[in-house]
């Protein structure tokens, strides 16, 4: 892996006294940040590399597959797809492109939009998605949940909630776990 964000060495700015330098105190709370940041992308990284070894699918294809199990009707928007995994328009599409030729997803259009189009899981897609969400979920029990225990974990998801990043039913699931 890469330097622990934690070990990154602390550099003031050359003209500290410069106006167009930052305070010390903003330095240490932009550095914080980047360390979270930085730490949250790694671990995600390590918990889909360890999906990728047991299901075999590179990680793209696992996030969205691990997204359209448990969407409503395991199907969502392409948009949505897109919106909601952090890809491109384009990286959606090629992701899609690439599970639909290898039968985890077919497209379909929306019967009430013509312009949306639906990403849904076939049966060998529901299967597959279904064993890597639950190698995702043991590996997000393991390395998250139990360092931080059932309270610790809750207290990161309501965190999440009050900032407005996601709804509150993500507490509630995570509350009745």
């Amino acid at each position: 892996m890469g330097e622990s964000p934690q070990s990154v060495e602390r550099v003031e700015c050359p003209g500290a006294a410069d106006e167009a330098c930052p305070s010390a105190e903003l330095t240490e709370l932009l550095q914080r940040w980047n360390a979270l940041a930085s730490g949250f992308r790694e671990l995600t990284d390590e918990l889909l590399a360890e999906a990728q070894r047991e299901v075999g699918l590179p990680p793209s294809s696992l996030e969205v597959l691990c997204y359209l199990v448990t969407a409503p009707g395991q199907a969502a928007p392409m948009r949505l797809l897109a919106q909601t995994l952090g890809f491109s328009t384009a990286g959606t599409t090629g992701v899609v492109d690439r599970l639909a030729d290898a039968g985890f997803v077919e497209r379909r259009p929306s019967s009430s939009d013509r312009r949306v189009t639906y990403a849904a899981l076939t049966p060998l897609g529901r299967e597959t998605a279904t064993t890597a969400a639950k190698v995702f979920a043991e590996a997000v029990r393991r390395r998250v949940v139990e360092p931080l225990g059932e309270e610790g974990f809750m207290s990161f998801t309501r965190a999440f909630v009050t900032l407005g990043i996601v709804d509150e039913s993500c507490a509630g699931a995570a509350e009745s776990s």
